[in-house]
């Protein structure tokens, strides 16, 4: 089993690598494998990536973040400037029928409605948001409206698990419920967890992932004498 002090340096390196963030703005601490973040950054994707690789390294139980976003004054930008900052990026996404998506800011918090068809839609909508100067929190509560599901859904995330490097696919199991999938089975880290989770979220026809993968333990190595 790994310490909690040897996931804080570990979690702390992964930030230090991502150059997209100033891993002087982030305080981390462990207890019992949970990991808190904390501290301050100027835009909502920082606060995202400082998640995101926490959860990448291995022995991190959960994730407690307290990281505020915040920008200078000079800086700041008004709900209508942000407004039509979204709208813009939206618009200009080829991955994104913008037209069937309503935004909403109100205090820096954007909030995206509407229906698109597939859950890559829904992802890129989010993605052309998160990284915009001002938004502080990004509620995206774009629904999926599929227009067809294939019999074969089932088949077809084992093979997407397949062929996906990070992901051991004969320790995960999926059950198909109408337009729900639940993923029961083992991985080895966060990450791993995250991409099956991915993947799912790629096929036709699924509005909702439970995801109920388990980390699996560590073994521990046993010392023979010469």
């Amino acid at each position: 089993m790994r310490t909690d002090a040897q996931i804080q340096q570990d979690v702390m390196a992964q930030i230090k690598w991502n150059p997209l963030l100033n891993a002087t703005e982030i305080g981390v601490a462990v207890k019992d494998g949970v990991v808190t973040l904390s501290g301050r950054v100027d835009t909502y994707e920082k606060k995202l990536q400082a998640e995101k690789e926490a959860t990448r390294v291995v022995g991190v139980k959960a994730l407690a973040e307290d990281i505020q976003v915040g920008v200078s004054p000079g800086s700041k930008k008004t709900d209508a400037e942000i407004a039509a900052a979204v709208v813009h990026a939206l618009k200009w996404h080829t991955s994104i029928p913008d037209e069937q998506i309503r935004v909403k800011v109100e205090e820096g918090v954007v909030t995206l409605e509407g229906e698109v068809e597939w859950a890559f839609e829904r992802e890129a909508a989010r993605n052309a948001v998160i990284h915009l100067t001002g938004v502080k929190t990004l509620l995206n509560f774009i629904s999926l409206k599929p227009k067809t599901r294939p019999a074969d859904l089932k088949q077809r995330i084992h093979e997407a698990f397949q062929r996906a490097a990070t992901l051991d696919a004969e320790q995960i199991q999926v059950e198909i419920s109408g337009t729900k999938a639940v993923l029961r089975g083992y991985v080895r880290s966060f990450a791993e967890k995250e991409d099956a989770e991915k993947a799912v979220w790629r096929a036709p026809g699924i509005l909702f992932v439970e995801n109920k993968l388990r980390l699996r333990e560590e073994p521990e190595l046993s010392f023979w004498p010469n």
